[in-house]
Formats: C-alpha cells, sequence, structure tokens
C-alpha cells in the first residue's frame, strides 16, 4: 500500500511538478482554491487558506494521517501558524518552501549559507513584503525549533530562481519571467539587463527541487532544519539567456543598463541585483543527493515544453 501525502498547493509550477512526481511513492492530495486543474491521479481538496474554518474541514474530512504534507504556499506568519495548529493534527512530517529573498541583498555572502544577514536585520521595505512575510513566516517555525515545541519534524528550504515547465522563463531585470523572452530572443532583438547581466546565479530546475523535497522526507539530519538550495551550476545571468539564444539558434545580444541608481529607483529588484548562489553544503551532509540537471538541459527541457 501507498504511504499518503497532502500538498498545500499543488495546481502552481512547483506544486504540480511535485503532485505529479509524488505519485511515484505516494497516494496523493492537494488542498487549493479549486480555480486550476491539478496533474492526474491527484485527489482534490478545496479550500481557501485564508478561511480558517474551511481550511481544517477540508482536511478534517477526510479522517485521515498523512505521512507528510508538503506546504508550497506557506506566505506569512499566519500560514505558519496554521501549518504548527492545524496541519499538525494531521501529519508528523512537513516540508515548506521559504525562499533566498529572505537574505539582505546587500550582504549576501558567495555563497550564501545558511547563516546570514537577514532583511529584518536592516529593516524590510514595503516593496519587500514578499521577503519580509516569508522571513517572518520562518521565524514562527524558528522559534518552534529553537524550544523544541515543533509539533512535526520540519524541513524548510529557500530556493533561489527556478526554471522549468509551468515557469515564465527569464531570471534577471529588465527580463524576468517574462512570457515573450523565448519570442525576443528568436526575433534577434536586443535584451536589455542591468548591469550587462553580470552578477551570479544557480537556478535551480523545477523538477530538482521536487525531487529534493521528496529525498528529504526520511532523512532524520533535515528535521527541524532550514536549508539552501540551487542547481548544480553558478553562471552570470547573462549566461542564463546565451544558452536559451543557443537552444533557439539566436546569438543573444545584450545591452547593458547602468546599474549606478538602478536599485534607487527600482527597489522590487533589490533580491534580484546581486550574487545568488548557494553553499550546498549542509544539504549534501544531511544526505539529500543535490540537484544535478544542468542547466542547459533544463533550459532545453522548459522551452520544449512551451511548444506543446
Amino acid at each position: 500500500m501507498k504511504k499518503k501525502a497532502l500538498i498545500i498547493g499543488g495546481s502552481g509550477g512547483l506544486s504540480g511538478r511535485l503532485a505529479t512526481m509524488a505519485q511515484k511513492e505516494y497516494e496523493v492530495w492537494a488542498l487549493t482554491r479549486g480555480k486550476r486543474p491539478l496533474p492526474a491521479g491527484v485527489h482534490p481538496l478545496t479550500a481557501d487558506r485564508g478561511d480558517g474554518n474551511a481550511f481544517l474541514d477540508a482536511i478534517g474530512s477526510m479522517q485521515m494521517k498523512w505521512d507528510v504534507v508538503f506546504d508550497c504556499i506557506c506566505m506569512n506568519e499566519d500560514h505558519a501558524r496554521q501549518d504548527l495548529e492545524v496541519i499538525s493534527r494531521f501529519t508528523n512530517r512537513l516540508v515548506v518552501i521559504s525562499t533566498d529573498s529572505v537574505y539582505d541583498p546587500a550582504h549576501k555572502r558567495t555563497p550564501q549559507t545558511e547563516e546570514g544577514l537577514f532583511i529584518e536585520e536592516t529593516g524590510v521595505p514595503a516593496e519587500c513584503s514578499y521577503a519580509g512575510n516569508k522571513r517572518l513566516m520562518e521565524h514562527i517555525f524558528l522559534d518552534a525549533f529553537d524550544h523544541n515545541a515543533c509539533p512535526m519534524q520540519t524541513t524548510i528550504f529557500r530556493p533561489g530562481h527556478i526554471y522549468g515547465p509551468g515557469f515564465l522563463l527569464g531570471c534577471f531585470p529588465e527580463h524576468s519571467r517574462q512570457a515573450t523572452l523565448p519570442q525576443l530572443i528568436a526575433r534577434g532583438e536586443t535584451l536589455h539587463l542591468v548591469g550587462g547581466g553580470i552578477y551570479l546565479t544557480q537556478p535551480i530546475f523545477v523538477d530538482d527541487l521536487a525531487q529534493a523535497m521528496l529525498d528529504c522526507v526520511d532523512k532524520e539530519r533535515t528535521y527541524n532544519q532550514i536549508f539552501c538550495i540551487g542547481g548544480p551550476e553558478a553562471v552570470e545571468n547573462r549566461r542564463y539567456y546565451e544558452i536559451i539564444g543557443e537552444i533557439l539558434g539566436t546569438p543573444v545580444q545584450i545591452k547593458e543598463i547602468p546599474l549606478t541608481g538602478y536599485v534607487e529607483a527600482h527597489p522590487e529588484y533589490a533580491g534580484h541585483l546581486c550574487h545568488r548562489i548557494y553553499d550546498l553544503s549542509k544539504l549534501k551532509a544531511a544526505g539529500v543527493p543535490l540537484p544535478a540537471t544542468s542547466l542547459e538541459e533544463g533550459l532545453r527541457r522548459h522551452l520544449h515544453s512551451m511548444d506543446k
């Protein structure tokens, strides 16, 4: 008999791939608002997690103990408390997705370890509310870890740029998550990259991240821990775009947008205008196989999925 997994989310880029891949080992349920289709074979649960009673009713209606719950949409303190107070009634194992944006971009290490200077230590501007809320979410779990009060064995991942089927292409301003990026490159149009795209990045292919989430479930050294995660290669952001051009058979033309004054004018991009590479030694030591999909292979598979 297969083990049982619940995904909070299940119809997004990461959660959808996770739901599909998890079915090799688990019978899978996914809780969503019911607005997008789920992958084949996934059992639907419908509720808006913003409605606490509906959230509890949807999960409790199954009268089930899941072997693991994956929370792909834990965005703030309320969601973290919801996991600790509600999800813990139905599982002993939780895996949560955070973000590398919790680090203060002006003081990131190269490569970045799990420890560092975080955004709340220098103030969280309104433009960074996504990152700020993610960090506040982490604090709820960290406080429970520190006081041995976490009711589940919990693992938190901090990915940087995720790419692959289900996501928009583009990792750097001003061509970040851009639906028409392949067409722009194929037509030979000039791309405008801040600083010429010189900052380092370590994108992770979506299947690799989903696999790491699955692989960590039975690894005791991942319990009540946070991990940085990225792909096997660190490259300049411009190289990401050049690889797309090579796959499409069109050399990429890049024009540099001056870096001076850009962050001040566009604070929403502060988290991109820094090196985003990670020390994965803690993850390796915990026994989780490291991501292995090359950037070229991952981008090729990403582009192929867009042709379907």
